[in-house]
């Protein structure tokens, strides 16, 4: 058996969620190496739906840029039932909300998170697969099989599992994957249709019998080019994988089946019984057949050892909650692991990677299991719409946030929102919060004057590891003194900023690398700011 040096972190898994985890730990400065069992990336359109949090992700990681260019706006949905229109679905959000609904197909999220991971000299590499591992106190050796045939033992100070719903990473470590499996099939193609609907819109057409239930369904979202979707139907008798899933080895019936492909016509049949306007599909690119499972796991991993993603949870792709979830994993772990690499991280930062993102995953596959159901889920439109969009996601009770307190605007545990109108004497533009914050780790935001204490207690109980910026309550004078002159500062001169976040006096919020409130201190004091640095950061990275 062949052996490689050492590097800090492995990731098995090629996909969005392996990716976002390598990049950010490269970006970080963290040794990882990427493997993927599978020869090439896979050109299936299979996760389509960006939600603005991931947009915001991107945003922050530097790659949101590339994926304007190549995605869709999702204005909203049609739908259909039994023939007859129903009221329109758009897709409203805050205007503070710096980003909307997007359609992207997955392999265009790959090849673009692929690109960006490149920055840093690393690739993925291809045909390797992870076979076994074994960890101890110090790190964690796994066992490869390479493109060659000969198998190759690599030593990691921690294994990242973004391999999927049969993921070898979850087995190796005996977690449980409790839930079950849907009994329906689904055909997913990738298609022209020529059709003449609202552009940005899917469709969602829908049969019911006679006692009211759902027996036939088309859900069409929209890709780049003219008249192309994904489209996704239920599969006819003659294509049924059943007995083929029945016989899976771990039991777990999800995603892509094999068997006979979808030809144009099974798609066109299904377009004849169910399209609002007679159509034509054409050009296809790909298809499949799938299945559905609800699963997740009872601890999001162990020791030196953890999974995200599909790896983790899986559920109904209603509202496009899969791919997003398991890249908020990734962006939630990235970080935490980075300061562990480093030594700077306090021992209770890592297991809060299971404490935070467990319950999340727990929601959504209650939730998209409900959805699936048909049973609906009771909320306000306008909070309906925040959840989809995967902006009230938070932390709240977490070990490592501050309480959250009483009282109006984000608290911590909640997500950190962006707003605009902040202006500086050499930014000609306003620029926004999402500006200050790009490409960054922690940060402590200001909002006042004569705060430069708490500046200094920041760099020193972090060891220089967490920025400052001020922010100037509007009507300060241009130059009212904010801090040493080595502090950043921005005047709110809209008072977008004290609104959003509630800020009525000074203020400290202490802004995670994932984008969440760590802490809001309010008088703040020096004393508040160190203690809960104290629960992020190991004491020797505090000196």
């Amino acid at each position: 058996m062949g052996h490689s040096s050492t590097t800090d972190v492995l990731v098995v898994g090629a996909g969005p969620i392996g990716l976002t985890a390598a990049a950010e730990l490269r970006r970080r400065g963290v040794s990882c190496r990427i493997v993927d069992r599978l020869p090439a990336p896979l050109p299936f359109a299979k996760a389509v739906g960006i939600q603005p949090r991931t947009l915001e992700i991107w945003d922050r990681m530097g790659t949101v840029r590339a994926v304007l260019d190549a995605a869709v706006p999702m204005r909203g949905q049609i739908t259909y039932v039994n023939g007859a229109e129903q009221p329109r679905i758009d897709l409203v959000l805050p205007p503070e909300v710096p980003y909307r609904f997007a359609a992207l197909p997955q392999y265009e999220t790959e090849r673009i998170l692929g690109e960006h991971l490149g920055r840093w000299g690393t690739a993925v590499e291809r045909g390797t697969e992870l076979v076994s591992f074994s960890q101890d106190a110090d790190g964690v050796t796994s066992r490869l099989h390479t493109p060659s045939g000969a198998a190759e033992e690599l030593r990691t100070r921690y294994l990242v599992g973004c391999d999927g719903a049969h993921s070898i990473v979850r087995k190796g470590l005996g977690l449980s994957f409790e839930g079950g499996a849907f009994p329906e099939e689904y055909m997913l193609a990738d298609v022209e249709a020529d059709w003449d609907l609202p552009h940005g819109y899917s469709l969602r057409a829908l049969h019911l019998d006679g006692a009211g239930a759902v027996d036939d369904v088309l859900v069409c979202i929209p890709l780049l080019g003219r008249g192309r979707y994904r489209m996704s139907m239920k599969v006819p008798p003659e294509l049924s994988t059943a007995q083929q899933a029945a016989a899976a080895a771990d039991g777990v019936a999800h995603g892509l089946q094999g068997g006979r492909a979808p030809q144009l016509a099974d798609i066109q049949t299904v377009l004849d019984r169910l399209s609002p306007t007679p159509t034509t599909a054409s050009n296809i690119r790909w298809s499949s057949v799938f299945r559905i499972s609800h699963r997740i796991v009872d601890r999001y991993g162990h020791g030196r050892v953890f999974i995200a993603g599909d790896a983790a949870h899986i559920h109904p792709p209603t509202g496009a909650q899969g791919m997003n979830t398991g890249i908020q994993d990734a962006w939630n772990l990235a970080w935490k692991l980075a300061l562990a690499v480093e030594g700077a991280a306090h021992p209770g930062l890592l297991p809060s990677y299971d404490a935070e993102r467990r319950p999340v995953g727990e929601e959504v596959v209650g939730r998209t299991v409900r959805h699936a159901s048909a049973q609906g889920v009771q909320s306000d439109p306008d909070t309906l719409m925040l959840r989809e969009a995967q902006l009230l996601v938070g932390y709240r009770g977490s070990r490592v946030v501050d309480p959250p307190g009483e009282g109006p605007g984000p608290r911590p545990g909640d997500r950190a929102p962006d707003c605009g109108g902040l202006t500086s004497p050499i930014a000609a533009a306003p620029l926004r919060l999402a500006d200050l914050l790009r490409e960054r780790e922690h940060v402590l935001l200001l909002y006042g004057t004569g705060l430069d204490e708490l500046a200094r207690t920041a760099r020193e109980s972090s060891g220089g590891r967490v920025g400052t910026c001020v922010v100037l309550p509007a009507g300060t004078p241009p130059d009212a003194p904010a801090g040493p002159a080595v502090l950043p500062a921005y005047h709110d001169t809209g008072g977008e900023f004290a609104r959003v976040y509630a800020a009525e006096q000074p203020t400290a919020f202490l802004v995670r690398p994932d984008g969440y409130l760590g802490a809001r201190l309010s008088p703040p004091t020096p004393q508040q700011l160190a203690a809960h640095l104290a629960t992020v950061f190991a004491p020797t990275a505090r000196h």
